[in-house]
């Protein structure tokens, strides 16, 4: 069935999208509940990073079929502006929530599971995955759940372009290569690999995790010169934190500092 699944411990989260059977679509209700899970995130203290992955071999397809594209159809001007409202409100989650979110994505990443991938600070993909803006494909536009502002920033103005207008596939190698992965890892280690990323993140100065978050997002529409101040400013409280201290007296003791996040 499709919907979603979290774990949480040791510091870290992992949202699994289900409903292998259909490649782990979303519907109504599996939207609902990652915005709320994301938005739960925003105050979770003990949650320091987040993966979110597929069962089975897929990240996600998109949009269910039957769930929610035949819905659609049926659905007046004030319905649909309500559901496009709540994709974008899911983005927006993600965005907002102070941890560093990585996507773990193994074969099909396509439509809105794309979107949801592109709001992740960090991708980790295999070599089976494969990634696919299909909006144009059903006959929308590739305007959908902030990605002609996001994915721009992530793999650059033309590329960008050429896949919202085209929804073409965009292989592992080339998405690597146009920097939309971080990096490739055998089907086998995805896991392994992106919870020791989330592990080490946890694990570092949480509190200086979220500023960068933040002003990454911020920065977006700053000028350079604000864009400077902003950070003199992030910087300046991160300073006063104890992590900050911490990492001092362990690098003065030759050792690796211990954060807290405070």
């Amino acid at each position: 069935m499709s919907g979603m699944q979290l774990a949480t411990g040791d510091g870290t989260a992992v949202i699994t999208l289900t409903g292998a059977e259909r490649k782990n679509p979303l519907t109504f209700a599996s939207y609902a509940e990652l915005l709320d899970t994301f938005r739960g995130l925003a105050h979770a203290r003990d949650v320091h990073a987040v993966v979110i992955t597929g069962e089975e071999r897929n990240f996600c397809s998109g949009g269910d079929v039957h769930d929610i594209i035949g819905p659609l159809t049926e659905m007046d001007m004030d319905g649909l502006l309500a559901f496009t409202r709540l994709t974008g409100d899911l983005v927006k989650a993600i965005r907002a929530c102070p941890q560093p979110v990585i996507a773990a994505v193994d074969g099909v990443c396509a439509g809105a599971g794309a979107a949801i991938a592109t709001a992740c600070d960090l991708r980790l993909g295999t070599p089976r995955a494969r990634v696919a803006f299909l909006f144009v494909r059903v006959g929308l536009a590739g305007c959908d759940m902030g990605l002609c502002a996001m994915l721009p920033r992530v793999i650059g103005q033309g590329r960008a372009s050429e896949l919202l207008f085209t929804g073409r596939t965009l292989g592992a190698e080339e998405a690597e290569r146009w920097g939309f992965f971080n990096r490739l890892v055998e089907p086998g280690s995805l896991a392994q690999e992106a919870g020791a990323l989330a592990a080490g993140l946890a694990a570092g100065p949480n509190f200086a995790h979220a500023m960068t978050k933040t002003m990454l997002n911020q920065e977006w529409d700053m000028g350079l010169d604000a864009a400077i101040e902003a950070e003199a400013q992030a910087q300046a409280i991160c300073m006063q934190t104890r992590d900050f201290e911490r990492a001092y007296r362990a690098f003065s003791e030759k050792r690796r500092p211990q954060f807290e996040g405070d």
